[in-house]
Order: C-alpha cells, then structure tokens, then sequence
C-alpha cells in the first residue's frame, strides 16, 4: 500500500514539478545557505541527477514534510557518489524525508561537530543487490552524533554505519535488507539502543578496522535492541569485510574492546547469533601495526535469545565452521578464543579486561579455539562468568538538541 501512494504520489509530481530547474534550485541553496537557517524541502517527489552539498556551514537544517511526504530521488545520478554529502560543518540536522537509490552512499558526513538525522528514510528500492551504494547513513569523523527515528534499506554494506566518529547515540531506528543492519566501526563511546533490526545479513555490528586514522573504538553500549530473523543473503561485493559476515548473525563485535550488549532480544538468527572474534580469525596478515587485533572487556547479560530450527548458513566459513562443529545443537554465543598476549596473566585475561557473559535467557555458549585451528572446542561457560564494572552512558561534548 506504501508503495501504490508514492507511485501516485510520483505521477502527480511529475505533471508538477521542473526537474531541472527545481534541482538547480537546491543546489544552489545548499550551496550558499547561511548560517542559522532552514532548508525546507516540500512535500512532493523530487529527481536529482548530482549530489546535493553543504561545505563549511553551521547550524544549518535540511527539513522535509516527512519520510512519507518528500522524496529525493537519485535513480538517475550521473554526478556525484552521494545523494546528501557534508563536510566540516557544526550543528546539522537532517530530517523529515526518504533518500531513493543513490548511486553510493544516501548521506555521507566527514568532519561535522553536531550531527542529527531524525526521521529520514534511505533505500534502494529494487530492493538488496550488490550495485547499491555501500551506505545509507555514513558520517565518517564525527563529533556528537545522533540518528534517531530512521530507517535504513537496501544498502550493500551497513544500513547504518558510524566510522571513526566520538559520543554517538543510534536509537529508535529500521535497518532491515542491508548487509549490515547497524555498523560501529573504530568509533569511541557509542550507544545503540532501542532499534529493530531484521532481515539483514549481521544485525548489529561493532567493528574494529586496521588502517584507519583512528586506530581503535571501544566503549560501545548496545541495548534493548530487537535483532531478529538476520538471516539474509550476503549481498556485500567481493572484498568488502562484511562479506565475511555469515548470514544469520545477529551481534557481532570483532577486535574491538570495551563494548556492552545487554538487555536486547536475540531471536532467530540461525548461524551466529552473538559472536566475539578477533581480527586474526578473519585475515592472518595485519599491516598496521598501531592496530589491535584482540577483543577485550567484552560484557554480554540479561539479553534473551531464541533460535529456532534450520542449519547455520553456509554461505561461508564461519557458517560452514559452526555447521561442522555443531551441526544442529548450534550455540548462541561464540568466542574464537583469542586472547591479547600484551595484557595476558598465565595465557588469560586479567579480570578487569575479560571476555564476561552472564545472566543471558536461553543462551548456549562456545570457545572454538581458533587459535589452535579449532581442535579444542569448549562449551564450559564457567570461566567465563564474571562480571565487569558497567559502561557510562554517552555525554555529549557538545549538547545536541535532543
């Protein structure tokens, strides 16, 4: 039915709207917007053929009618890799409308202090393939970043994605069909909470990466999520390191340290539904040598999980590894094994880095030593009972108008 109103809504904007000349229009009001102001976005149906940029400004707002009532259409973009793209600005808000089919990312951030998406919408709308942009929400260097009330399709990496970014709220949103429901990547002090994602490949991820200017994330808090039914194809190109992720993933935290899942349904992720994973397990060979490989003070309780009949996925080798090794009595929560030899105390962790997971509804577990290629597996979930002091929540450095 959503689909049938924009299609009318698109015909009836067609024998309305100058595309050329409304296109020129916002450009040029992107382009030489003023600080302090408001760039309203009528309802209607809107086709662009280049990105739309803001460069430098402060305390700009990009405003629609609504996710169901402006629509900025880039089917036919022959400029640019973005639909919306800003860079070094200060307090922008973007809200109010639905992103279609850009040919990379929907909107791309670098270097805003002061971020706000609100109830945008991006999407691809012939749904999951491996030509759509890698992204539909991507600030990248951020400082004070909140996405609340959006929803993310279709995109052939992470739905939502936040790099290399400082004090970031993710909260209230739809990831669904996209490789990545929700990304955190080498980025510090985040929280991820109240979201639904379903029907991606991973449903929550939070990354670290080798060579990037900020070497490592942590303190990240994901909680009182719904990640269910990931289950997905792996629509991700070749090469891209999200195409290591098995569909049927629901958490995943890989190299990364200090991170907090709680508190969040797990369901019906069939191959992996809460994993913890060093980088070495995903590529032997690390060039960057400011980078850790090795998760620690990792904390994962109260959360309840669910699985449901059907075989971990195949598509690749955690899948394949998880079917060989469990065939149907399939953990839900797996541990490579891996501990940083720089902080270990007679080959363990000390106790205020440990890997710690308790209090979990219906949870199995299992340390699959990859380490040692995998031949000691252990479901004793007793050494790794503990507990660790709780993460603060995220203060902004600057307040953001919530």
């Amino acid at each position: 039915m959503r689909y049938l109103l924009i299609i009318a809504l698109a015909l009836f904007a067609t024998s309305c709207h100058d595309w050329k000349n409304i296109e020129k229009d916002l450009q040029t009001r992107f382009i030489l917007a003023e600080d302090n102001t408001v760039i309203e976005i009528p309802e209607g149906y809107y086709k662009f053929t280049g990105s739309l940029s803001l460069e430098g400004k402060n305390n700009v707002t990009i405003k629609g009618a609504g996710i169901d009532k402006t629509f900025l259409s880039f089917k036919g973009q022959t400029e640019g890799a973005e639909g919306i793209r800003a860079n070094n600005c200060t307090n922008i808000t973007i809200e109010g409308l639905t992103i279609w089919d850009a040919k990379g990312d929907a909107i791309k951030t670098q270097d805003v202090n002061g971020l706000v998406f609100r109830n945008v919408r991006t999407e691809w709308t012939r749904g999951p393939h491996e030509t759509n942009g890698s992204y539909g929400f991507y600030p990248v260097n951020c400082d004070n970043v909140l996405i609340e009330g959006c929803e993310a399709i279709g995109a052939s990496d992470a739905g939502i994605y936040v790099g290399q970014s400082r004090h970031v709220i993710v909260r209230n949103n739809l990831a669904y069909q996209n490789v990545a429901g929700i990304e955190i990547e080498n980025t510090l002090y985040a929280d991820v909470y109240e979201n639904e994602a379903v029907d991606n490949t991973g449903g929550i991820l939070v990354f670290d990466m080798p060579g990037l200017v900020q070497t490592n994330g942590g303190f990240v808090r994901v909680y009182n999520n719904n990640i269910h039914h990931n289950n997905h194809r792996n629509f991700a190109p070749e090469g891209n390191i999200v195409a290591e992720v098995p569909p049927g993933t629901g958490v995943l935290v890989l190299a990364t340290n200090h991170v907090e899942i709680f508190d969040n349904q797990i369901f019906y992720n069939r191959t992996l539904a809460t994993g913890i994973v060093c980088f070495k397990t995903v590529k032997d060979e690390i060039q960057d040598t400011l980078f850790n490989p090795y998760p620690s003070a990792i904390q994962i309780y109260n959360n309840e999980y669910k699985r449901g009949f059907g075989l971990p996925s195949m598509q690749n080798d955690m899948g394949k590894l998880i079917f060989w090794k469990s065939a149907l009595n399939v953990p839900s929560i797996v541990y490579d094994g891996y501990v940083d030899p720089s902080l270990a105390v007679n080959g363990k962790l000390p106790a205020d880095r440990a890997i710690c997971i308790h209090g979990n509804k219906n949870a199995s577990f299992v340390m699959v030593d990859a380490v040692n290629g995998f031949k000691n597996l252990s479901r004793d979930e007793i050494p790794f009972k503990c507990e660790l002091d709780k993460l603060p929540a995220v203060n902004f450095a600057k307040r953001i108008n919530e």
